[in-house]
């Protein structure tokens, strides 16, 4: 090849590379352009989704002590529509603690044969519900039914598992008091001194004296 020849063909190839760099750079001017467009429209969709959305509110946790604690209370034995047991029945188990006279067992509810402890709201109430919780915790408790009301709750003896009656342990503990009407007067030289001055709410319903309740209860709203 002549000497013009293989400059024109230098010359040729230089103009080739020349293109392909100009066409490259325009490839990546191109492709920048198109990712700035992508975000941009991202961007505007994400602030418009925004303002149609509102986070969850944050849970807040507090710690609270068992005793404060607010637990639904099942209704109370129906002493008006009670039976006698037709046969010999018991349940066993973990007993689960409603208040110092009221307990669950495989979701029989039971109160405590011939006692009477304070209700959760009155005076005591929390006292004697931890106490028999103390009794209770890591044993199981052998419930023997005695009535039975229209609703399916029972009353019955209760045992641990070392022959202890509960009724009997928690009137030794000062934090029930004998229930003749039911008890025949079973328990009562198990009260401890001042006892019933102590739970005068629940000797005021012994009594029948339910407007001594009536107006311990308006005096708690007084004091909200």
């Amino acid at each position: 090849m002549s000497l013009e020849g293989r400059v024109s063909s230098f010359a040729h190839l230089q103009r080739r590379e020349d293109f392909q760099k100009e066409f490259f750079a325009l490839e990546i001017v191109a492709f920048v352009v198109v990712c700035a467009i992508v975000i941009a429209l991202f961007t505007n969709f994400r602030g418009k989704d925004a303002k149609h959305y509102s986070a969850p509110p944050k849970e807040t946790f507090s710690r609270t002590s068992p005793a404060s604690i607010k637990s639904v209370t099942p209704r109370p034995f129906d002493h008006s529509t009670a039976s006698p047991a037709k046969a010999p029945e018991s349940v066993s188990g973990p007993a689960r603690i409603i208040d110092g006279d009221s307990i669950v067992i495989k979701k029989t509810q039971i109160r405590l044969f011939g006692i009477d402890a304070p209700e959760i709201d009155h005076p005591y109430g929390q006292k004697a519900k931890w106490a028999l919780v103390k009794l209770c915790k890591g044993h199981k408790v052998r419930a023997e039914i005695l009535e039975k009301d229209a609703h399916g709750r029972t009353v019955a003896k209760c045992y641990l598992e070392d022959g202890r009656d509960l009724s009997a342990e928690m009137v030794s503990l000062g934090l029930a008091i004998d229930w003749p009407k039911f008890s025949g007067g079973q328990y009562r030289h198990l009260e401890v001194a001042g006892a019933r001055k102590k739970m005068w709410l629940a000797d005021a319903r012994q009594k029948g004296r339910m407007h001594v309740w009536d107006k311990f209860a308006d005096q708690k709203k007084h004091q909200r």
